[in-house]
Formats: structure tokens, C-alpha cells, sequence
């Protein structure tokens, strides 16, 4: 089970993350931020939703890391980690940016991700 509350927790945890990272530009878009607000309060607002991240990203390290007993080592857990990232990122896309659109080069590169994780995981 410790594996699956890791990669639960490094999900919600890159929900946050592409949030801080992304967010304010879809409320730019939705008019409630304006090119007005100042850039201290976009950062601040992003800061507070990286707060949020890191309370589930540490303990999803933590807890994963085959040297506190979870099952995965430091290289497999960032690769699990970027991979989830990725995907979180582009449904975040598909669903509040319409512009924006999967292409056969994306899947091409989802496709080489997957084989990075397989790789990772050969003993």
C-alpha cells in the first residue's frame, strides 16, 4: 500500500504544483486577474499553492523511498514523479486551455516517458 499512497500523494501533489505554476495564467484568462495585478501578488498566490504542494510532496518522498521502507529508490521516485507531472499537466491543458491540443509528437514523447519509467525499473 505505501507504494500506492506515494503515487497518490505525488499526483495531488502535481495538481498543486501545475496550479502554482500554470494557474494564474487561465485567471489572467478569465479576467480575474488583470494585466494590473501586480506580479508580488501572482507569486504569492502561486507560493501559497506550492505550500500546499510541498505537504504532499515530502511525505510522498518519504514515504516511497526504499530507505524509510517504501519501494522505490531516489532515481525511480523522480522518474515516477516527472511522469505524473507530465500527465497532470496535460490533462490540465486539454481541459482549461482549449487552444491548446495533443499532437502525435506528444504521445511520440508520452511513449518514450513510459519507456523511461521501464527502464528505470530494470534490475
Amino acid at each position: 500500500m505505501n507504494g500506492l499512497y506515494t503515487i497518490v500523494l505525488l499526483v495531488v501533489s502535481n495538481v498543486f504544483m501545475t496550479f502554482a505554476w500554470y494557474g494564474h495564467i487561465k485567471l489572467q484568462q478569465a479576467k480575474v486577474l488583470t494585466d494590473a495585478t501586480p506580479l508580488y501578488v501572482v507569486i504569492l498566490l502561486s507560493w501559497l499553492l506550492a505550500l500546499a504542494e510541498y505537504s504532499f510532496q515530502i511525505p510522498a518522498n518519504r514515504m516511497g523511498y526504499v530507505g524509510n521502507g517504501g519501494l522505490f529508490s531516489l532515481m525511480q521516485l523522480k522518474i515516477i514523479q516527472e511522469v505524473i507531472s507530465l500527465v497532470v499537466f496535460t490533462v490540465f491543458t486539454v481541459v482549461f486551455f482549449n487552444g491548446e491540443s495533443l499532437h502525435w509528437n506528444h504521445l511520440v514523447a508520452f511513449c518514450c516517458l513510459i519507456l523511461a519509467v521501464f527502464f528505470a525499473f530494470l534490475k
